[in-house]
């Protein structure tokens, strides 16, 4: 679903001092002038700006290596809105929260518009559980780009958090309804459901999404989720099993079944259950 460490250090480069060899008698003079002019030292190269090529590749390695080649990045152009965005995001994933907060920051100083940082600044409040955090800059990124479903969903999970349910369903459909082919959009409303009871009007939406193609394992383990939670245990483990490893199924099952236990057969749960099984 879609809800749900330092910046690394720079590396200095040594400054070598060039040594100047003694010269012919006769010549000292001029020669003296010209040492003085010639360099003394070997600068480092300053951080050249990658092409859109690099930064394509640089976009699919892990986020480490993401946090550095987009630091670099950021370095040797502060006003470089999409290094900065792709920053933050970085740092989130490696769960540095703070400095992927400072990054979004930065780049909202020198470009308060600018929609993929407002969004990374949302982003890193909800996977802090702050959404009332995340309620303006996402809201500001749905004013900048209306007809873009991301402000809008994260917005309805920022609802969410912030337990202001009319407003956040009404955000979630507005998602979906920008963007009916997307998977994100219509897995969030149907976690939404999930949360509030409606496990069948989750479950419907969670199947369309699956077979969506921007769907996800994520997506696809939500719904074995809301399966399972419908007490087709069996069913929710066949799914399971086609994406994750033994040990992690195993382990999901267990909560499952200890969910439904604690449940005593009712199909309602709460958010905070169906999240933390997510």
């Amino acid at each position: 679903m879609c809800r749900k460490p330092a910046l690394l250090a720079t590396v200095l480069t040594s400054i070598l001092l060039v040594s100047v060899p003694a010269l012919a008698a006769g010549k000292g003079d001029k020669a003296a002038k010209s040492a003085a002019s010639a360099p003394t030292a070997a600068q480092p190269a300053a951080p050249r700006k990658a092409s859109p090529a690099e930064r394509a590749e640089a976009r699919r390695l892990d986020p480490l290596a993401r946090a550095a080649f987009w630091s670099n990045q950021f370095d040797a152009d502060p006003r470089d809105a999409e290094a900065g965005a792709a920053l933050s995001q970085a740092l989130r994933s490696l769960g540095r929260y703070e400095d992927a907060a400072a990054a979004a920051s930065r780049v909202l100083v020198s470009h308060p518009g600018d929609v993929e940082a407002l969004l990374e600044s949302a982003r890193v409040q909800l996977a802090q559980g702050e959404g009332f955090f995340a309620i303006e800059p996402a809201k500001a990124a749905a004013a900048a780009a209306p007809r873009d479903w991301r402000p809008q969903s994260l917005l309805g999970v920022a609802l969410e958090q912030s337990k202001r349910d009319d407003e956040a369903l009404a955000a979630h459909r507005q998602a979906v309804a920008l963007a009916p082919n997307e998977a994100a959009p219509a897995a969030n409303l149907a976690m939404y459901l999930a949360g509030h009871g409606d496990l069948a009007g989750a479950e419907a939406l969670l199947r369309k999404a699956a077979v969506m193609p921007s769907s996800t394992i994520q997506v696809r383990q939500n719904l074995a989720l809301v399966v399972g939670l419908q007490g087709r245990v069996d069913e929710a483990e066949r799914m399971a099993r086609q994406d994750l490893p033994p040990q992690m199924v195993d382990n999901n099952l267990a909560w499952l079944r200890a969910a439904l236990g604690q449940a005593q057969g009712s199909a309602t749960r709460t958010w905070d259950a169906v999240k933390a099984g997510g």
